[in-house]
């Protein structure tokens, strides 16, 4: 009966034996790179140096160690740490440390650096009273597989500051025979209630035999899995004679293993430096779903006298590979301890899954009978799991998550930050994520404006102002531009205002309007005339974001001097065109905006005022800005203060000056604090003359500074690290200010007036820090427009 390494068993004795032509094989130069395949060879060969593949996923809580830290001569003559992405695991801090691998085998080599203090005090000769040392080089080279110190010298084990509790299980005398060792079963199950009673988190059997085990060793696998011990195993290794059919399936000592494990047990087979199933390995046949393959040909290296074995032959040197299931197996029982080491939370049975679920396909498409499951990937192994939540709760926030859009009130306020923050995967494994932040997008301004066109009619009493905009509108979103009204399209405004609240009673007028703020239609109720601009706005109706879908009403009344205005407007935050705001939100949603205010203005002999305070309140956003739905997304509260002030100093000549001032809390809700404020404003200075070159025509300047926020922002109380033992998060609040360094300031000169039986506008403009991005290049052009009926 086979056994591994080419081991056999008689009369449950398990003795060394090797796959191929040798056991161990002579290689040229530095062993690195994997091998290169095949059965044992001994004739040199180059080996290519193995490029470490960065991790492509988050971090788990510890602070990162840049990948180029682990690349070193010693980390490139190792060939398991490259060939199954040992580093991403490495990076964030897992080494293996405080965890114990049981290597039930022949021993350890106690005098090898490798291991100096690092051999548990639990090891011992379970099989006699001959002590630990090894008499052959397999025992000590599966223990260097798993766990060569990272010490600059030799190679480096997978989990390099694990703990190696040695085992050894060969029958006293059996190693200097012509058969070679021998093991026999109940010197195996006393290595593993061993291993269990003294803490080892992994064992590692890198035996095996064509026979079951007995009832022994299988209740002493249940045992160990039963106390969470993750149970490697090695597959087998053709002897010589099998035949294909025969190596179609582990050995029967693996399966009966695994039959006895509940889930903590893995079956290794091997495969050679390119991936591809080893010619001496036992295949995964119906063991599939617990079978494992990693790497097993000619890994390097054996060492000798503490040192990597070097030989003289023909007068080149040497270093000796070796091949088998048997070197398979400690990489997957490293990677266990190093999964055990970062994740403590993780069931033995949890560990497993995850390394078999993240293996790398290989041979036919998901599990089949020759690779099983793949091949081991610790850098998948490390990577989060199924859909990641904040830690702490239920929340889902996937992994690349924009967690801030902000809106164009807030300019370059986030740029190039991020939000940290902790969450949990599909196996409750904490990771430290940074949630993005994105800056508003800058949107155009002269386009839309020349898009629109204005249409006014009048019908006795009536009268009707409308603008289209003359674009296909992308993806049914909504307008969001102005009314383009002239001088006598902005009085005709006025007489529609007039008229409809000469209807419900004297000194009383209504206005309604869609598509349209209130604070505009406030305006023109009252009888507000002012200069039209294609770009330097005005601060009335300007929130901050583009809104969509506003129905808006206002009502005024007379009452002597003083004119009273009630205002009342529904809409939704409107999303940037074409944006997706970083896949999480894939389709359009209604975010609620409404808004109620209060106006008073008088005229005083040159002079008109307006005063107007205005309460406006989003369902979701907060002045535009959206957070995630993770976050909260619980709305915000806006206190919006204005003044208006008009000057005709006499003739046609016109000046105008008018300030926002906006207080922003946002709601409480989910990580959002309660402090979470900020403070807004707008202005506008402009100065225009009518009948310039004919009576109806306009020349005005203004110079004005869109709504930016001044101060303040958004506190989010987030989970930002986890505590394994008591399974809860501990918090911080990450505060984001949503004041930008760049300041928007527009200056616009604009003439509007009729032209070859049409009207026509002209505009200069210029706008320096655009958007308010500090550093953006200045925005300046001219415009032309003419339309005529017809």
């Amino acid at each position: 009966m086979r056994g591994q390494d080419g081991r056999r068993l008689a009369n449950m004795i398990v003795r060394h034996g090797r796959w191929g032509a040798a056991g161990a094989a002579l290689f040229a130069a530095a062993c690195g790179g994997g091998g290169n395949g095949g059965g044992a060879q001994s004739t040199p060969a180059p080996i290519a140096t193995p490029t470490p593949v960065a991790s492509p996923s988050p971090a788990p809580t510890a602070t990162a160690t840049p990948a180029a830290a682990f690349d070193t001569a010693e980390y490139r003559q190792s060939d398991g740490p490259a060939f199954h992405r040992a580093i991403p695991a490495w990076q964030q801090g897992a080494n293996g440390q405080g965890v114990t691998i049981a290597v039930i085998d022949t021993g350890i080599d106690t005098a090898n650096p490798e291991f100096a203090g690092r051999i548990s005090s639990a090891s011992a000769d379970v099989a006699g009273n001959r002590g630990i040392q090894s008499e052959d080089f397999h025992g000590p080279m599966v223990a260097l597989v798993a766990a060569a110190a990272r010490n600059d010298s030799g190679i480096m084990g997978i989990a390099w500051q694990a703990d190696v509790m040695a085992l050894r299980a060969d029958t006293p005398g059996s190693c200097a025979s012509s058969d070679g060792c021998r093991f026999a079963a109940s010197a195996i199950a006393s290595g593993i209630d061993r291993a269990v009673s003294n803490g080892a988190k992994v064992i590692n059997i890198s035996l095996g035999s064509d026979s079951d085990p007995g009832a022994g060793v299988r209740a002493a696998i249940t045992r160990a899995a039963n106390a969470g011990v993750v149970v490697i195993v090695a597959a087998g290794n053709q002897d010589s004679g099998e035949t294909a059919t025969q190596i179609a399936s582990p050995e029967v000592f693996a399966v009966a293993l695994r039959q006895a494990g509940n889930g903590n047990v893995i079956i290794a087979g091997a495969v050679d430096g390119a991936g591809v199933i080893s010619t001496g390995s036992h295949h995964a046949g119906s063991e599939a779903s617990a079978f494992l393959a990693a790497l097993g040909d000619e890994v390097c290296c054996v060492y000798e006298n503490g040192q990597i074995k070097v030989t003289t032959s023909g007068g080149r040197q040497f270093y000796t590979v070796v091949s088998g299931t048997s070197f398979a197996a400690p990489q997957i029982a490293g990677a266990a301890a190093l999964l055990r080491q970062a994740f403590p939370n993780l069931t033995a049975a949890q560990v497993v899954d995850l390394l078999l679920r993240t293996a790398r396909d290989a041979g036919a498409s998901g599990t089949d009978a020759i690779y099983g499951r793949g091949v081991l990937d610790i850098g998948n192994a490390f990577a989060p799991q199924g859909a990641t939540t904040l830690a702490g709760g239920t929340a889902a926030l996937p992994i690349g998550a924009t967690g801030v859009t902000t809106s164009a009130a807030m300019g370059d306020a986030v740029q190039g930050a991020a939000l940290g923050a902790t969450v949990l995967d599909s196996y409750q494994r904490a990771y430290r994520v940074a949630a993005g932040l994105r800056a508003a997008p800058l949107s155009a301004r002269l386009a839309p404006a020349l898009a629109a066109r204005g249409f006014s009619s009048a019908v006795g009493p009536v009268a009707i102002s409308y603008s289209l905009d003359a674009r296909a509108r992308p993806q049914g979103g909504a307008w969001n531009g102005q009314l383009r009204l002239g001088p006598q399209d902005a009085e005709r405004a006025r007489v529609l205002a007039a008229r409809v609240a000469a209807r419900i009673a004297p000194g009383t007028d209504l206005a309604f309007a869609f598509a349209q703020g209130s604070d505009g239609l406030a305006a023109q109720v009252r009888g507000a005339r002012g200069p039209a601009f294609l770009i330097a706005g005005s601060p009335r109706d300007d929130t901050g974001f583009a809104r969509a879908d506003q129905v808006s009403i206002a009502l005024r009344r007379q009452l002597g001097d003083w004119g009273l205005t009630l205002k009342a407007e529904a809409g939704e935050a409107a999303a940037p065109l074409g944006e997706r705001l970083g896949r999480w939100l894939p389709e359009r949603r209604r975010d609620a905006v409404t808004q109620v205010g209060l106006a008073v203005d008088r005229a005083w002999g040159s002079f008109a005022l307006a005063l107007e305070a205005n309460w406006m309140a989003e369902d979701r956003t907060l002045l535009g800005a959206r957070l995630h739905d993770a976050l909260g997304g619980g709305g915000a509260d806006t206190l919006f203060l204005d003044a208006d002030l008009a000057w005709y100093p006499g003739g046609p000549w016109r000046v105008g000056a008018a300030w926002r001032q906006g207080f922003t809390h946002a709601r409480p809700l989910g990580a959002v604090t309660s402090d979470s404020r900020f403070v807004s404003d707008s202005w506008s200075l402009d100065v225009s003359r009518a009948g310039l070159f004919q009576p109806d025509d306009s020349l005005a300047l203004r110079l004005s500074q869109p709504l930016r926020v001044r101060s303040g922002g958004v506190g989010l109380l987030l989970p930002v690290s986890w505590d394994y033992e008591t399974l809860t998060p501990g918090y911080a609040v990450n505060r984001i200010s949503f004041a930008p360094s760049g300041r928007e300031i527009d200056l616009e000169l604009a003439w509007n007036g009729r032209l070859w039986n049409g009207v026509a506008a002209a505009s200069l403009f210029y706008r320096k820090d655009p958007g308010h991005y500090a550093g953006m290049p200045d925005d300046k052009g001219a415009a032309l427009s003419w339309s005529t009926a017809f």
